[in-house]
């Protein structure tokens, strides 16, 4: 896949690429119902002799047009372009969110970004828009087309009778539910960030873990402790994982909880270390325990909990 970031204004013509089919949208997650656009549109490559590609914009519009700050990803962009990639597109094009961008009319958008950029068939979810204020639909597309391209719109894609979208998923990560957002994303949700330096309280007590400094603002899941995996220098290690405050030690709470991973077959130095942490299934909630001896017996029952689930697997 060749990956092409655009920046407003551009300079490429119809020239620079072979005729598309191009899938529209911010793709955060790249769940089912994002795969269900883009293989719609890889499909329609096919079947009309283009070549494929998507769409996709960085950073998050709320966070350019003042509408709540910082987003944290469900994918950053490597890893929306990893997952892309492995979907057997043949471009993807990175464009640049800015003001200057978010001001273009329905028209200069389909003008520029899409007839520009020799684009033969559009395809988007039901709900996508584009343009200025977002006044471009997918009932304004055929007249923005000039004539120039065809089009096809994506159905939404449901689950327990509920939309499969990024703000469901964002809601299971937020209530703890990892494993209905595994349902929703196709895939276990993973998150990425570099193992620093904690209090290493937890070598003390037999139960050494890395502190997981969170790099790119993924959205980590609600406090509590879970199933999980990491992957260290290209391999992965079964473990489980407590997201919190560490109240039985801190009588002064942080202000942001620790992501800390133990692992249950490693023995070794990760500090410094990017990891990725593959998360499954939380097991129970944080909870402030009387002495270490308490916290020590309910980490055993977790570590027990956690190989039942793997070997159910």
């Amino acid at each position: 896949m060749q990956t092409i970031t655009i920046e407003h204004p551009h300079d490429f013509n119809e020239d620079d690429f072979p005729p598309l089919a191009i899938a529209l949208g911010f793709f955060d997650g790249v769940h089912r119902g994002h795969r269900k656009v883009i293989g719609s549109a890889r499909e329609k490559a096919e079947e009309l002799g283009l070549h494929s590609a998507v769409m996709t914009f960085d950073p998050h519009p709320r966070e350019v047009l003042g509408k709540g700050g910082p987003v944290a990803c469900l994918t950053p962009l490597d890893k929306k372009v990893e997952e892309i990639a492995n979907l057997g597109i043949d471009y993807l094009f990175v464009v640049q969110f800015t003001l200057p961008f978010a001001a273009l009319t329905p028209q200069k958008f389909c003008d520029h970004y899409l007839i520009g950029l020799n684009v033969r068939h559009v395809t988007a979810g039901f709900d996508y828009t584009y343009g200025r204020l977002g006044k471009g639909t997918m009932e304004t597309l055929p007249f923005h087309s000039r004539g120039r391209f065809t089009y096809s719109v994506v159905g939404k894609l449901d689950e327990d009778d509920r939309k499969i979208s990024s703000t469901r998923i964002r809601e299971c990560l937020t209530n703890g539910e990892t494993d209905v957002a595994a349902r929703l994303l196709g895939r276990n949700y993973e998150t990425s960030g570099t193992v620093v330096k904690g209090d290493q309280r937890g070598r003390t007590i037999g139960f050494p873990t890395a502190n997981v400094d969170d790099r790119d603002r993924h959205l980590i899941p609600k406090p509590g402790v879970y199933v999980t995996e990491l992957k260290a220098e290209g391999t992965w290690y079964k473990g489980m994982c407590n997201v919190g405050f560490k109240p039985t030690f801190n009588k002064e709470l942080p202000d942001a909880p620790v992501t800390e991973v133990h692992l249950f077959d490693f023995d070794g130095d990760l500090y410094g270390q990017d990891v990725t942490v593959r998360w499954h299934k939380r097991i129970r909630p944080e909870m402030p325990f009387p002495g270490v001896d308490g916290l020590i017996r309910q980490l055993e029952k977790d570590k027990e909990e956690a190989h039942r689930y793997f070997s159910s697997r």
